[in-house]
């Protein structure tokens, strides 16, 4: 099975081209109707949520399916191929699987550990039978991303990295302006990251909460959920100067929020400190704010050695070395399973040949008893299963092996095999 995973992410592209690309109401099963309308797509899963949109096929070309893949997520979105490219990653074959068995684990997504993945998976499978564009080779690799899901979330404290990071950096910003209770607060961001920090900042107990994003919309529903108050982005700066403290996450790719801004804020101020925590990558917080009087900057380089000691850490290494072991028994099962083919037509080419030794044995001596006759076939029978066991057990061994398909392929070489197909 040649499978791809073609998309973009919070991690590939910024927020404003994500929110454009993003496929609401029927448009994920008008693009899979175009996906099985493709020359060299077989089957396609679409995932389709607020930080990402990525196609997994099988394809019966690389390139060919990938740039089909590529040019059907251009015109789904209204972007030109241009403009999308450079946002675009593209997995082949075992990256391809580590990479979906990643996000259905929660490592890729934008909170680290977030189960909410598992059910979007599972509904972007359903969609797929629906529209007819799955089989029994994407189908298979989804239902088991979707159990190492649920074994990284049984198996390991990963639901909990997310919010790790995020109590630690409050942690972190309380060691200057104090206790949150009675803070006013600014979450810039209304993507998980900022939802989370809405939630602990008020669990907290700060007694204003105001939410800024690009998107109007999104801002006044988290507002709405952690009882804030929404603002635009161009009016940051304002609540800046009146605030204790900023958290910023948004997945922009540019700065949001520059050194020359909180100067001007800080300047109408008294003795009143900032902290600023910016959990962004790249950073959504000029790095220069930390020359600001007044300021402290809390970003994921702060962070570094108490969140490598914590055991949010130790979560997250868990999961990985969870993902690694179930891709590499994915793909050995998936190499022995396309292996057979090659096996069952060698077994089949030998029990021709069988077959036609002993009926030209019967012409030949046609006085030779029936129990003779049967001997006889038995030995042959014998001696040719005996010759085969050892090479088909060891090519479906070696098969599981990274690059096994080759021996497959010397097999049919070998021998003239064409099996059905291969």
């Amino acid at each position: 099975m040649n499978m791809v995973a073609v998309g973009l992410s919070h991690r590939s592209a910024p927020v404003d081209l994500l929110e454009r690309a993003a496929l609401v109401g029927d448009e994920a099963a008008k693009l899979l109707a175009d996906l099985g309308g493709c020359l060299h797509v077989e089957e396609a899963v679409v995932l389709a949520t607020c930080n990402r949109v990525e196609v997994y096929a099988e394809v019966s070309k690389f390139h060919a399916g990938g740039q089909e893949i590529s040019e059907l997520l251009s015109r789904a979105s209204g972007l030109s191929l241009d403009e999308l490219s450079p946002h675009l990653y593209l997995h082949y074959e075992d990256s391809a699987v580590a990479h979906l068995f990643a996000v259905a684990a929660g490592l890729d997504s934008m909170v680290v550990g977030e189960s909410q993945i598992l059910g979007q998976l599972r509904a972007a499978h359903r969609l797929a039978r629906a529209e007819g564009t799955v089989g029994r080779g994407i189908g298979e690799l989804v239902q088991q991303a979707l159990r190492v899901g649920k074994r990284v979330h049984a198996e390991t404290g990963i639901d909990r990295a997310g919010a790790s990071v995020v109590a630690a950096a409050l942690e972190e910003a309380t060691l200057t302006v104090g206790s949150l209770v009675g803070l006013r607060a600014v979450v810039i961001g209304a993507g998980s990251m900022g939802a989370l920090a809405s939630a602990l900042l008020r669990r907290g107990g700060v007694a204003e909460l105001v939410i800024a994003n690009r998107t109007m919309p999104r801002a006044e529903r988290l507002a709405d959920t952690y009882d804030g108050r929404a603002v635009r982005l161009p009016d940051v700066p304002a609540e800046v100067a009146v605030a204790d403290l900023v958290l910023s996450s948004t997945g922009s790719t540019g700065l949001v929020l520059r050194a020359p801004a909180v100067a001007a804020a800080m300047a109408h101020r008294t003795q009143r400190p900032l902290a600023i925590v910016d959990l962004a990558l790249p950073h959504d917080v000029d790095p220069a704010v930390r020359r600001v009087p007044g300021v402290r900057l809390v970003d994921l380089a702060t962070l570094g050695e108490a969140l490598r000691d914590a055991s949010a850490g130790r979560d997250i290494a868990a999961a990985r070395d969870i993902v690694a072991e179930e891709v590499a028994a994915f793909l050995g099962w998936q190499r022995s399973v396309q292996v057979g083919p090659t096996v069952a037509a060698l077994r089949d080419k030998a029990s021709a040949v069988v077959a036609a030794e002993l009926a030209r044995l019967n012409n030949r001596l046609p006085d030779l008893g029936d129990r003779e006759r049967a001997e006889v076939a038995n030995a042959v029978h014998r001696v040719v299963d005996k010759l085969l066991h050892a090479p088909t057990v060891r090519v479906k061994e070696l098969a599981g092996r990274p690059g096994g398909h080759a021996y497959a392929e010397a097999l049919r070489a070998l021998f003239d095999l064409f099996p059905e197909g291969t």
